[in-house]
């Protein structure tokens, strides 16, 4: 019995969290191309319900209804698993993700944590495991589907991934040193307090004033943030799929449900990434004040809608850098991974590692 109850709680909550990605997934896609046009000086999506917010609905049903075409000469059982690929690794990490207080409530005897899946000790490696398979459904649909222009998309992409996600990984190293422990719970769980205890101010971890500046987790902050916005492909790391050369990059022959699979995979990873910055860096379900305002079960909920404040606040980024900077060049892609943000990350581990070893 008390494996069952386990077991359709942590159904429920998978459920609530899928639920909730794909619904924001759909608003992503409406908030996006507003943005875009009131930083554009347009109107955006006006024709399909008031203001266009019907527009994710109405884009769900052409794609659902468009023509799956497989081409020709294309190998048809990679190209038809390369969005599959693609888009279950970035669902999977949402697992190890705190989206609220680390309570624990009983239930029929068993006692279960209703805003945490589940809670491993290497939640921070399962995310970066997880992530990097999905590189291979990129790689994957571009060989598969038989067109040049694919191809060259997904080969800039596997280099773009090796590049970037290398320099997401230092970037972490940097937190894991302060908080001792690889479980995004407890990383989350150390920032409580204030703002001064999130690891992107680093005044809390009892190293003493003048030891502030080594270990406060700027660099690495600026660093993870610029590599997933490469790590996702977005603009201005949109070279795999550069419209104004490869028209799509690897999914350019991609239509229907299989195009909107890798559409979404890209938008699930985009609050994967932002999840994990707002738990690494900036406290997660932390309100940036001690304790919470509101009594009782209130306040639980409370840290939920400061999680999604600063979740949204790192979606906005991507919107916002989209709309001011330009695609770069190839080359400067490559040149700035790993001769800019990969010395600033080893630097921030050595600093970090040091002001820790000495003071702590």
């Amino acid at each position: 019995m008390d494996m069952l109850v386990f077991a359709g709680a942590s159904v429920v909550k998978i459920a609530v969290v899928m639920v909730t990605v794909l619904l924001t997934v759909a608003v992503l896609t409406l908030a996006e191309r507003k943005v875009l046009s009131w930083m554009q000086d347009r109107m955006g999506p006006m024709e399909v319900g008031p203001y266009g917010i019907l527009q994710p609905i109405a884009d769900g049903i052409k794609l659902f209804f468009k023509e799956d075409i497989i081409p020709s000469g294309a190998n048809w059982l990679l190209f038809s698993l390369a969005p599959i690929i693609s888009l279950i690794p970035a669902f999977i990490g949402f697992a190890v993700v705190p989206y609220g207080p680390n309570v624990e409530v009983e239930l029929y005897g068993v006692t279960i944590k209703p805003f945490i899946i589940t809670d491993i000790n290497i939640g921070i490696l399962y995310v970066l495991a997880f992530t990097s398979i999905g590189a291979y459904g990129v790689i994957l649909g571009g060989w598969a589907s038989n067109n040049k222009y694919s191809l060259l998309g997904g080969l800039r992409a596997a280099a773009q991934v090796i590049s970037y996600e290398l320099n997401v990984g230092l970037a972490i190293i940097g937190v894991i040193i302060l908080s001792g422990s690889l479980s995004m719970v407890t990383i989350a769980e150390k920032q409580a307090g204030g703002i001064l205890n999130w690891n992107i101010i680093g005044m809390g971890h009892g190293l003493g004033i003048w030891w502030w500046i080594p270990v406060t987790q700027v660099i690495g902050f600026v660093v993870y943030f610029i590599a997933s916005v490469a790590e996702t492909n977005r603009l201005p790391f949109d070279l795999p799929e550069a419209d104004s050369e490869l028209v799509a990059g690897w999914m350019t022959e991609y239509s229907g449900m299989r195009f909107a699979f890798f559409f979404m995979a890209e938008y699930a990873n985009m609050i994967l990434v932002s999840c994990i910055a707002s738990v690494l860096f900036l406290g997660g379900y932390h309100a940036p004040y001690p304790g919470t305002l509101l009594p009782g079960i209130l306040g639980y909920f409370e840290g939920i809608a400061w999680f999604t404040v600063k979740v949204y606040g790192f979606l906005f980024l991507f919107f916002w850098i989209r709309a001011t900077l330009p695609r770069l060049r190839y080359d400067q892609l490559m040149r700035f991974g790993w001769k800019v943000l990969l010395p600033l990350a080893l630097a921030n581990i050595v600093i970090t590692s040091i002001a820790v070893y000495f003071l702590r």
